[in-house]
């Protein structure tokens, strides 16, 4: 069917997985590199699928069935993993990404556990007026925070904003030095608002998870900071990994039995 299309296999178009492979929570990196990295948190750990940017793993996290799957870059590729995913059944799903910091105490190589997110993306807009809050699970959140507390990783909670350009749209010059006058002020004027950094999916996966009835939530590992112009490739990743694995282990007791049926 056009409506929900199916490869030959029966698998979901996209991500070409089916409803036996999944559980009840998805991680959701935006890398397929870092899928492989979180799947050696599992036991039972495999490969269940690799199609366009959708490279899937699967594994247990205690006795919960996970899987993790990468969604590329930006909301667009974002917004059908979480449309693909709600649609086997999985309910619980967590952003596991990287972003730059504006603000000056979230210092690289750190984690950041975003609550919400600022929309400045187009993806969302499809499915809701503007002024529809993109905001995480506060459940998951905590089970979030608890995780990183119990490992001692240095983390900060707050707002994020997802963007749909990672150069002109973060407030970075452009091929040639373009520079539009909105970008002179955009870092200034989001720090002014208490946003703690910038990335590009959270906001679309907060808003279909309140539009869908999921619960939701985002972390990253702080690679740069804007503020102080420091950048660490891969800094911070393996902590937010961890923590993570660490949020999963406490979903239950912030979850109802509903909330994960």
């Amino acid at each position: 069917m056009a409506l929900e299309p199916r490869n030959s296999s029966g698998r979901l178009y996209h991500i070409s997985l089916k409803r036996e492979e999944v559980g009840r929570i998805a991680l959701l990196p935006g890398d397929p590199d870092r899928v492989p990295r979180i799947a050696k948190y599992f036991s039972k750990a495999k490969l269940i699928a690799s199609h366009r940017e959708y490279t899937t793993y699967g594994g247990y996290v205690g006795k919960e069935y996970v899987v993790a799957m990468s969604t590329g870059i930006g909301a667009p590729s974002a917004a059908i993993a979480v449309e693909e995913l709600a649609r086997l059944g999985v309910k619980v799903m967590i952003r596991v990404g990287t972003c730059g910091a504006i603000h000056p105490a979230a210092k690289v190589g750190s984690v950041i556990i975003a609550d919400a997110a600022v929309r400045l993306e187009g993806t969302s807009r499809e499915y809701v007026m503007e002024g529809y809050p993109a905001a995480a699970a506060p459940e998951v959140v905590m089970a979030l925070k608890e995780g990183a507390a119990s490992l001692g990783k240095k983390s900060m909670t707050g707002v994020a904003c997802s963007t749909d350009s990672f150069y002109v749209g973060q407030a970075r010059r452009g091929y040639g030095g373009y520079f539009p006058s909105r970008s002179k002020t955009l870092i200034s004027d989001l720090r002014a608002a208490k946003v703690l950094c910038f990335e590009m999916e959270s906001s679309i996966l907060f808003t279909l998870g309140r539009l869908f009835g999921l619960k939701t939530a985002a972390l990253f590992g702080v690679v740069a900071n804007r503020v102080t112009n420091e950048f660490g490739v891969d800094a911070g990743v393996e902590d937010a990994i961890a923590v993570a694995i660490e949020g999963i282990r406490r979903l239950p007791k912030y979850l109802e039995p509903k909330d994960l049926s």
